[in-house]
C-alpha cells in the first residue's frame, strides 16, 4: 500500500497536520515524511498567470492594436520566488508511491484555485486516488475529521471552475481595461498633476470600490449644511422635552419648518422662547409605557469582524484579518474567511465542547456557568432558531472559538487577545436570553406647541451581560440615570414649571466610509446599512469576497487613490482617485456600479451551484471586454475628463500647476520638430525618435529642458554622489542629441545615448561639489 500525501496552504498549517498524524516533526526538504504519510505545502500561489508578453514578446509594448487581448488558452507558471517549494510539491504529487492525494488548502474559493493551478501545472500521479480535506478550525480532532470525511476531489470542481472564472475576469479585465485607458488618457492625468506619467490601474472590484468612495466624497461636497433652531424645555427634575412640530403647531405650515424639528429663522425662535418662558410650564398630555425586547445580534462573519475591529480598535480591516488569521492558527477560533453568521445544525451538535472549554478561562467561566446551569444551551437546538440555519452556510459557519489552544493565548499580541475577547462574547451571547427593555413616550403641551422625551431603561440586562460594550461600572451608572429619568418623568402630571432654551442644530451631510464600514458596504453591494438586522435581511452577491475585500482597500491605498487616516480609518479620494473616476465614468461607467460588478459575483456564485458553466459565465466575461475595449478605442473623452478635472482644482491646488502636455517646450534639434511634454519627459512630435528626461537620477522639467534645448546651461540641485554618499548642485548642457536611444535615470551613458550631459564647466571642479 502507497503513501498518502497532504499539501497544505503554508508550512504551519502543514505543521499541525503532521502533529495530528503524529509523525515526527522533522522538516527535511519542503516536507514531513513517515512510512505512511507524507505532508507538503504550498506558500500561497505557487502558480499565477503570465503576462500577455509571455505569449508574444511584441506584446510588451501597449498598443491599443494589440487590445483586446483574450488568448484561446491561458498560460500559468512558476512563481520565481517560490520556484524550490513548488519543485519539492511536484516531485511528491509524481512519485510511483503515492497512492492517495489529499489536498489539503484553505478550505474556500481561493484555497482551491491554488492546489488545483499545482496539480495542473505540475501533474500527479494518474494511478493516485484524490480527495480533497475540507476543515472548519486547525484542532486536532478537525482535521483528523476533515481527512476521514473527505470527499473526492471531483466533489469540488464547480467550485474549482468558479474559482478559475473568477482569475480569468480579474486578469482581462485588469489587463485590457488598465492598457487601453492608460494609453488613451495617461498623459492627461501627468498632465492635469506633475507630468509623471501614471498607468492608469483598473480592476474589476478596485474600480468600483473606488468609485463609491469618490461618489460618497461628491454627495459630501454637494450637500448643503442647513442651520436650524429648535427648542429644549428643561424641567426641574433634570428631564428634558424637545419641540416637535407637528400638526396643530402654529409653524407646522411655515416655509421656516425645517423638517419638524425646528425653524430657519433664529429671530423667530428666540421670539417663540421669550413667549413660553413668560408663561414657564408645560402640560402633560400623554404617557404611553411599552416594553421591548432585543436578542443577541448573529455571530460574527469576517466582514462584521472586521467592522467591528474598526469601530472599536480603529484598526484596518487587513490587520482585524490579520488578527483572525492569528487565532485559526493558534486554534483559539475557527475560519475566518466565511461569509456566514450562523451555526450549522451537525456543529451545534457538538458545540457544548466550544463552550465547556470556555470555562478554563476565568474571565468567561462565569458565563458558561450560567448557560449550563439555566439550560440555555438548548436553544441552539430550538426549531427556527435564528443563530442556526443550514442554507446560509455556504463553506463555513461563522467564527466561533474552539474551546481550546489556550497555550497560544499567552503568546499573543494584546490586540489579537481583543479581537478574541470580541468573538468569544458574541458566541456566548447567543445562548443567553433576549434582553429586555422598558420604554416610555411623554408628550407635553405649551400652548400650541408640543415637546415629546423618550426613554429607556434596561429591565432585564439578558444577553448584554456578557456582550455589553462598556464597562460594568459605566454600564450600572448609565442604567442607574436611565431608571431615575424615566422615574422622575413617570411622576410628571398635569401642569409642570419648565424653562425654555434654544437649541442649535445642522442638516448632516453623508458620513465618509471608514474602512470597516466600506467592507460592510462591499458586502451589501453597495449599500452602507447601519441596522444589523436590516443588513443580514437584504444580504445577496457583494463585491469581492471576505478574502480579498481588505486587500482591496489596502491596493487602491497604495495605488495613492485613496487616502486612509490611521487613527479614525476614514476614507477619502486622492487627487488621482478622483481623476481616475471621472475618466471611468466617461469610458466605462458600469464597472463604478456596485450592483453591476455584484451581478458578475453572483455569476460566480452560480457556478459553484451548477446553475450556469464556466464556459457561459467566460462567453460573458469576454462579449464585456470586446464591447469594453472597442468602446474605449474609439471613443475620445478627453474634452469631458478635462472639464471634470478642471471642476477640481478648487479641492486639490496641484492640478494645474504642472506645465501642460501640450505645451510646445523647444525645437527637436534633429528635425526642428516641436517638442513638447509628455508622460516620461519630452518627445518630439515629429516622431523622429527624440525624447529624454532625467539627467544624472534626476527629473527634469519642462523648464530645464527648455533652456538645455536653446543651448542654455542648468542648474541641478541635489544630486547625490555614488561613491561618497554626499549630495551636491551641479550645472549641465546639452552637448549633443541622437535619435532612437535613451539616457538612464542613474545618469550614465546607455547605448547609443541620444543625450549627453557636459559637467566639466570651470566652476565646478571636484573640489567645489558642495556638500549638504
Amino acid at each position: 500500500m502507497g503513501k498518502s500525501l497532504f499539501i497544505a496552504e503554508k508550512p504551519s498549517v502543514a505543521a499541525e497536520f503532521a502533529k495530528a498524524l503524529d509523525m515526527p516533526l522533522t522538516r527535511k526538504d519542503g516536507r514531513y515524511e513517515d512510512d505512511d504519510n507524507i505532508v507538503t505545502w504550498c506558500v500561497g500561489h505557487l502558480i499565477e498567470m503570465s503576462y500577455p508578453e509571455k505569449y508574444d514578446p511584441e506584446l510588451a509594448k501597449w498598443n491599443l492594436e494589440t487590445i483586446p487581448f483574450i488568448p484561446d488558452r491561458f498560460k500559468y507558471e512558476v512563481k520565481k520566488e517560490v520556484a524550490d517549494q513548488y519543485k519539492v510539491v511536484k516531485e511528491l504529487l509524481n512519485r510511483s508511491d503515492v497512492s492517495k492525494i489529499y489536498y489539503s488548502g484553505d478550505s474556500a474559493r481561493e484555497g482551491e484555485y491554488i492546489q488545483r493551478l499545482v496539480r495542473q501545472v505540475a501533474g500527479h500521479n494518474p494511478s493516485a486516488e484524490e480527495y480533497r480535506v475540507w476543515i472548519d478550525s486547525q484542532t486536532r480532532d478537525e482535521i483528523l475529521k476533515g481527512i476521514r470525511t473527505a470527499h473526492e476531489l471531483s466533489y469540488y470542481d464547480a467550485l474549482s471552475d468558479s474559482a478559475y472564472a473568477r482569475a480569468i475576469e480579474d486578469y482581462l479585465v485588469g489587463i485590457n481595461f488598465s492598457r487601453a485607458l492608460s494609453l488613451k488618457y495617461g498623459n492627461l492625468m501627468a498632465r492635469a498633476v506633475d507630468n509623471k506619467y501614471r498607468a492608469i490601474a483598473v480592476g474589476r472590484v478596485m474600480s468600483c470600490v473606488l468609485g463609491m468612495i469618490v461618489a460618497r466624497e461628491r454627495q459630501i461636497r454637494s450637500t448643503s449644511i442647513i442651520p436650524f433652531y429648535g427648542i429644549k424645555a428643561k424641567m426641574g427634575d433634570s428631564t428634558t422635552a424637545d419641540w416637535k412640530l407637528v400638526e396643530g403647531s402654529q409653524f407646522f405650515n411655515s416655509p421656516d419648518n425645517y423638517e419638524n424639528k425646528g425653524l430657519l429663522k433664529k429671530e423667530i425662535t428666540e421670539q417663540l422662547i421669550a413667549q413660553l418662558n413668560s408663561q414657564g410650564t408645560l402640560t402633560v398630555v400623554d404617557k404611553k409605557q411599552s416594553v421591548s425586547k432585543k436578542a443577541a445580534p448573529l455571530l460574527f462573519n469576517l466582514a462584521e469582524l472586521q467592522a467591528e475591529c474598526t469601530k472599536r480598535f480603529h484598526i484596518s480591516p487587513a490587520d482585524a484579518l490579520q488578527c483572525a488569521q492569528n487565532l485559526y492558527e493558534a486554534k483559539l477560533t475557527t475560519y475566518p474567511r466565511t461569509d456566514a453568521r450562523v451555526l450549522t445544525t451537525a456543529i451545534v451538535k457538538e458545540i457544548d465542547n466550544n463552550v465547556s472549554g470556555l470555562s478554563n478561562l476565568s474571565t468567561y467561566k462565569e458565563y458558561v456557568d450560567k448557560i449550563h446551569g439555566q439550560g440555555w444551551l438548548n436553544k441552539l437546538s430550538e426549531p427556527k432558531c435564528k443563530y442556526v440555519n443550514d442554507a446560509a452556510v455556504a463553506d463555513h459557519y461563522a467564527i466561533i472559538p474552539t474551546g481550546q489552544g489556550f497555550d497560544e493565548l499567552s503568546k499573543l499580541s494584546g490586540i489579537d487577545k481583543k479581537v478574541y475577547d470580541l468573538i468569544c462574547r458574541r458566541f456566548l451571547s447567543i445562548m443567553y436570553p433576549e434582553t429586555i427593555y422598558d420604554k416610555l413616550a411623554m408628550t407635553y403641551k405649551a400652548g400650541t406647541e408640543t415637546f415629546a422625551a423618550n426613554y429607556t431603561a434596561i429591565k432585564e440586562e439578558g444577553f448584554l451581560e456578557v456582550a455589553g460594550k462598556a464597562t460594568s461600572e459605566d454600564k450600572e451608572k448609565e442604567e442607574n440615570e436611565g431608571r431615575a429619568l424615566m422615574d422622575a418623568a413617570l411622576a410628571q402630571s398635569g401642569t409642570i414649571q419648565a424653562s425654555f432654551e434654544l437649541h442649535e442644530g445642522k442638516s448632516q451631510p453623508p458620513k465618509r466610509y471608514t474602512t470597516g464600514s466600506m467592507i460592510l458596504a462591499m458586502e451589501n453591494a453597495g449599500n452602507l446599512i447601519e441596522d444589523e438586522e436590516l443588513r443580514e435581511q437584504i444580504k445577496g452577491s457583494g463585491i469581492g469576497t471576505s478574502a480579498t475585500r481588505a486587500e482591496v482597500i489596502t491596493k487602491l491605498e497604495k495605488n495613492q487613490y485613496i487616502v486612509v487616516n490611521k487613527k479614525t480609518q476614514v476614507i477619502q479620494p486622492a487627487v488621482f482617485g478622483e481623476i481616475i473616476y471621472d475618466i471611468l465614468q466617461q469610458a466605462v461607467p458600469q464597472i463604478l456600479v456596485p450592483q453591476y460588478t455584484a451581478s458578475w459575483e453572483m455569476g460566480l456564485q452560480q457556478i459553484v451551484d451548477k446553475k450556469i458553466t464556466k464556459d457561459v459565465y467566460l462567453g460573458k466575461i469576454y462579449n464585456y471586454v470586446r464591447q469594453g475595449t472597442g468602446s474605449m478605442k474609439q471613443s475620445d473623452f478627453s474634452a469631458q475628463i478635462e472639464a471634470a478635472v478642471a471642476k477640481l482644482k478648487s479641492i486639490y491646488p496641484e492640478i494645474g500647476k504642472a506645465a501642460a502636455v501640450n505645451d510646445v517646450i523647444g525645437q527637436c534639434p534633429n528635425c526642428q520638430g516641436d517638442v513638447k511634454a509628455g508622460g516620461f519627459g519630452v518627445y518630439c512630435t515629429n516622431k523622429c525618435g527624440m525624447s529624454f528626461g532625467y539627467a544624472f537620477g534626476k527629473q527634469l522639467t519642462p523648464e530645464n529642458v527648455k533652456a538645455l534645448l536653446a543651448g542654455k546651461r542648468v542648474l541641478l540641485k541635489g544630486l547625490t554622489s555614488k561613491k561618497t554618499g554626499n549630495n551636491y548642485d551641479m550645472y549641465i548642457t546639452a552637448v549633443g542629441i541622437e535619435p532612437y536611444s535613451y539616457m538612464k535615470k542613474d545618469g550614465q551613458k546607455a547605448e547609443g545615448a541620444q543625450f549627453k550631459f557636459e559637467t566639466e564647466l570651470p566652476e565646478f571642479k571636484k573640489s567645489k561639489f558642495k556638500k549638504k
